[in-house]
């Protein structure tokens, strides 16, 4: 909008007020010329009327009700030109002004009307100019935005500043917001709300409503016929129509990013699937070529394999499987498990069931302590937790619609030899459950039993378990034995000769604790 005091500027001399004051900045609609007594029914309100005063040659009543109905009408200025119809500025003119609110002004002798119409549209025209000249400014700015490795939060931030308010984009799989500036994120619980209630997921439109005193517009963001997200923005400022265009055009980049990033995971899902198939196979050198173009780093040389049973399995994210697996464990285990999930990168599906593998950082003991709660939670008194798989019931509360298999630690290059192992183990389980145990063990723990069973001189059997529960801890262990500390390092020495194995390293200690669980150590030795 131009105000009229860029409109005086402008024409100088050739436009200004009676009283030499300053022009008071209101916006302008228009310049409109008449010499009607009523010219009100061709005035829409907000222009400047310029007249030669014929008007006002009546009576001072007749001014006064001329005056009246400009205003009445919303004209915001009078412009009086001098030398054709009248010398100076009618005393009663200047006081009907005055009264009504309405900005008198002159125009001297000499200056044609057509000069001030002409110079208000070349100020509109400058104007046009320079907001197309921002707005293509700002939707390069956008378009820029949307080639950055994180387009979605560049995107939304240009938004909210291009329209001096905030934007968050809130993605349809209920992930995290993006949201600019960060102050705004205490609007976030009641615009979840809201954008439920809206229900314009799967639909092209918009919609518009109040949030803490502000006026929200959101759109659904629609990518090859699926709802990716919906943008949310409040502009501090009434909105023009540029805005509008550019906030479009944000909707058509986040919906470009949306499918973009649907391709890349799709891609990455293929490579996931195929790196997979090769270690699950015995291929492992091949799948170490496959995910250098998957993940861009060397593959884990120690992994733990997850097999999964449930339902429509292809369609979860890696997400959502870690929040099912999870949900079949109780305790310390569940956020090791979860976050082992969401970062694996190698993932496929064979025989109804899904195969991770999953990163096994060693000497970390992590990975073990879902074998430990797995036995701990099954129950000690279980005469087949050294024969058949263990089971972890799972938390309380959760609908039980899937079952899973956890095998042991181990290098890479074994993985393919316990897959049959795995898959029994998985397809075997309740559902609800997570299954590990003696099925799952290192091969050579059976040998470890019989070995530590059959010495005769010493209960082994009991130390061990009483060892492993304590971690290692001397004094603790032998003061439940009943032994001097060095009676209880002989021991743990005999049992190393005859395992010919270090009990401190955790795959040790893990298979060992889960076999011996079912042995009584009373009838041992």
């Amino acid at each position: 909008m131009i105000s009229l005091t860029q409109l005086c500027e402008k024409m100088g001399d050739a436009l200004r007020p009676i009283n030499g004051d300053a022009v008071a900045r209101v916006s302008l609609t228009g310049v409109h010329i008449s010499e009607l007594d009523d010219p009100t029914p061709y005035l829409e309100g907000g222009e400047l009327l310029l007249t030669t005063g014929i008007p006002l040659a009546g009576e001072p009543e007749s001014v006064r009700e001329y005056v009246t109905r400009l205003a009445a009408r919303g004209v915001i200025a009078l412009g009086l030109g001098l030398g054709a119809g009248t010398d100076d500025v009618p005393g009663e003119l200047d006081a009907a002004c005055a009264d009504a609110g309405l900005i008198l002004l002159v125009v001297p002798e000499g200056i044609p009307f057509m000069h001030i119409s002409r110079a208000y549209w070349d100020l509109v025209g400058k104007t046009e100019q320079a907001d197309l000249a921002a707005s293509l400014s700002l939707q390069t700015s956008l378009t820029q935005a949307a080639t950055r490795p994180e387009a979605v939060a560049a995107v939304v931030k240009v938004l909210s500043k291009a329209l001096g308010g905030w934007a968050v984009y809130l993605p349809a799989d209920g992930s995290a917001e993006t949201y600019w500036p960060p102050a705004e994120s205490r609007i976030l619980p009641e615009l979840r709300e809201e954008t439920a209630r809206l229900g314009l997921a799967g639909t092209h439109s918009a919609a518009t409503f109040p949030l803490q005193g502000m006026d929200v517009i959101e759109y659904s963001i629609i990518a090859n016929r699926r709802t990716a997200g919906f943008l949310a923005v409040c502009a501090g400022r009434p909105l023009r129509k540029a805005d509008r265009q550019l906030m479009l055009t944000g909707c058509m980049l986040l919906a470009v990013t949306a499918q973009r990033e649907w391709q890349l995971t799709r891609a990455n899902s293929i490579l996931s699937s195929t790196a997979t198939t090769l270690v699950l196979s015995g291929f492992v050198d091949a799948a170490r070529l496959v995910a250098a173009d998957l993940t861009g780093s060397p593959l884990a040389e120690r992994v733990q394999l997850l097999a999964v049973r449930g339902e429509n399995l292809e369609a979860l994210s890696n997400a959502e499987l870690a929040e099912q697996v999870s949900a079949l464990l109780a305790g310390e285990p569940v956020a090791w498990l979860g976050d082992s999930i969401r970062r694996s990168r190698l993932r496929s599906m064979d025989g109804g069931l899904c195969y991770l593998i999953l990163e096994s950082p060693a000497g970390s003991g992590r990975e073990d302590a879902v074998a430990v709660a797995a036995a701990a939670t099954a129950g000690s008194g279980a005469a087949a937790a050294a024969a058949a798989a263990v089971t972890v019931s799972r938390r309380p509360g959760r609908p039980a619609r899937f079952a899973a298999a956890l095998g042991r630690p181990m290098p890479l290059s074994q993985v393919a030899g316990s897959l049959g192992d795995l898959r029994r183990a998985c397809e075997l389980a309740p559902t609800g459950h997570l299954a590990t145990g003696a099925s799952l063990l290192d091969p050579r723990t059976a040998e470890w039993v019989a070995q530590l069973t059959d010495y005769r001189r010493a209960d082994l059997v009991g130390t061990v378990k009483s060892y492993i529960r304590h971690q290692g801890q001397w004094e603790v262990a032998a003061r439940e034995l009943g032994l001097h500390r060095n009676s209880l390092r002989h021991r743990i020495g005999i049992v190393t000769k005859l395992i010919n194995a270090d009990l401190d390293d955790p795959d040790v200690s893990a298979n060992l604790w889960l076999a011996l669980r079912s042995v009584d150590s009373s009838s041992a030795g």
